[in-house]
């Protein structure tokens, strides 16, 4: 299954039904799982390990050094969990020492044409990042992120579970599950409703993710006071519990 044009480095482990086009190149210290298809012309550096049934489309760069100043070649990871896909051109970092040394991806996520995934970023799973969608490092994605062409994402910015960043909006502050933003920088607009209708939220639920939308950005409350609201409404609505938890540990401050 590995053409005869490919480069796959002595050190590396493939599972035995992975596909490796030609010109491709698998480094030292790759490990690749059942059911994988490395393009033509992919590049897949060392210390990087992929789970199964993976796609990495031709021209796509996988494990490639982080690209921080201070990086001096020490050995740091990239881990990428089951049936991913990363389309043409491509880019997903390793890790550093200056936080836990490893690029962390999720499960069933798609990176389009030239989207990029610096350093240190956990990325969790269904995740969808679109053509020229760009993470800072240290960025940490939630569940289900929608993320437009051409948006980007400052280093050390959390986004919540579910939440979408529209086309070319910049996102330089946390933000919460649930939440659209929109703008340079990005701000609040509305609850990513279709979202959660087509992930099996009900009317009701998504009523009452509305509502808490309405208590943190409509209603002229100071911070404190809404979170102190949303903790009430949680206790019975079961739907609020992740929006009142990410704004509590929010490091940076929110969207507004």
């Amino acid at each position: 299954m590995i053409d005869a044009r490919a480069l796959v480095s002595p050190e590396a482990k493939l599972a035995p039904d992975v596909t490796v086009g030609p010109f491709a190149i698998v480094g030292p210290g790759v490990e690749v799982g059942p059911g994988c298809t490395i393009g033509a012309h992919a590049i897949i550096e060392r210390d990087t390990r992929l789970g199964a049934r993976n796609h990495v489309h031709s021209f796509a760069s996988i494990g490639s050094a982080p690209q921080d100043k201070s990086y001096k070649g020490e050995p740091t990871r990239l881990e990428i969990g089951d049936d991913n896909v990363f389309r043409e051109f491509c880019t997903v970092n390793r890790g550093t020492t200056k936080d836990r040394g490893v690029t962390r991806i999720g499960n069933q996520n798609l990176f389009m044409s030239y989207s990029h995934v610096a350093h240190d970023c956990i990325v969790g799973d269904k995740v969808v990042l679109a053509n020229l969608a760009t993470l800072g490092g240290h960025v940490q994605l939630g569940d289900w992120v929608i993320m437009g062409g051409f948006s980007g994402v400052h280093q050390f910015c959390k986004v919540g579970a579910h939440a979408f960043i529209a086309n070319n909006a910049a996102v330089t502050r946390d933000v919460p599950p649930y939440v659209m933003v929109v703008g340079q920088p990005a701000v609040p607009h509305s609850v990513n409703a279709e979202g959660l209708k087509r992930r099996g939220y009900t009317p009701g639920n998504i009523r009452n993710i509305r509502n808490a939308f309405r208590t943190l950005y409509r209603e002229d409350r100071k911070l404190v006071e809404a979170v102190d609201e949303l903790r009430k409404v949680a206790t019975d609505q079961p739907e609020i519990v992740p929006f009142v938890a990410f704004i509590e540990a929010a490091t940076r401050s929110l969207v507004r």
